[in-house]
């Protein structure tokens, strides 16, 4: 299993809000913390409104998982909006967040890319060998946060389609990728404090789909991100 980072604080400057998304990495900056917005703030078809709808409860058990109990990796053998289409999701992630995209065979099999890393903020460029995963392909619920908050309970199928699903994953830097573990969002966020809205949206809209819960640390950590762009939108796949 991945090692795991700290949790993120998120910033107040002044005790003023400050504009846009951002958080720092434990050590990085001052303790203060933005407040929750009020309940009436919250913005109908947000992600803050779809983060009020989901459950709050503590996290189970990893008892029982495994990287299997979500079907085999990178499996085209789904309901997904990329499944059947003949290529591997890994190479169906890597079409869609790289650019300057050449390839190996065919249409699906991709050779070589840029990418602007959303984690770190880093241009890095891909070339398929031996040292691809300096790019790798991110679930951004980890699977082992999802086991524990309702995934275990869902069926063998559900969970394949989870780990495959185009909106559960991103094209990130390896390394960052590596050292992100299993962590939730109290847990850890993404070192580019710009991606931290777009970041906790997208993971709300992931539980929200599969109905996998948040704990409370989770949620107060959500709610403080998302009171600097309480319009965020739900991402869509």
């Amino acid at each position: 299993m991945r090692l795991r980072l700290s949790v993120v604080a998120v910033l107040a400057v002044g005790g003023a809000l400050l504009a846009g998304c951002h958080t720092s990495v434990v050590g990085q900056g001052p303790s203060a913390q933005r407040s929750v917005p009020a309940q009436d703030a919250v913005v109908p078809g947000s992600a803050a409104k779809a983060l009020d709808g989901l459950l709050v409860r503590v996290k189970g058990t990893m008892a029982g998982y495994t990287r299997t109990a979500f079907g085999p990796a990178w499996s085209d053998d789904t309901t997904d909006p990329d499944g059947h289409n003949h290529c591997d999701t890994r190479d169906d992630i890597l079409a869609r967040d790289l650019t300057q995209i050449t390839y190996k065979s065919g249409h699906c099999t991709v050779a070589t890319g840029t990418m602007h890393d959303p984690y770190t903020g880093r241009t890095i460029h891909f070339v398929r060998g031996p040292k691809s995963t300096v790019i790798q392909i991110d679930h951004v619920v980890p699977l082992g946060d999802a086991w524990v908050v309702g995934a275990a309970q869902l069926t063998a199928i559900q969970r394949m389609d989870l780990a495959e699903d185009p909106l559960e994953l991103l094209a990130v830097d390896g390394p960052t990728n590596e050292a992100k573990g299993d962590g939730d969002a109290s847990q850890w966020l993404p070192p580019s404090t710009g991606y931290d809205c777009s970041y906790v949206a997208r993971q709300i809209a992931v539980k929200a789909k599969y109905r996998l819960w948040v704990t409370a640390a989770e949620k107060t950590a959500m709610q403080k991100v998302l009171a600097g762009c309480p319009a965020q939108p739900l991402p869509t796949e």
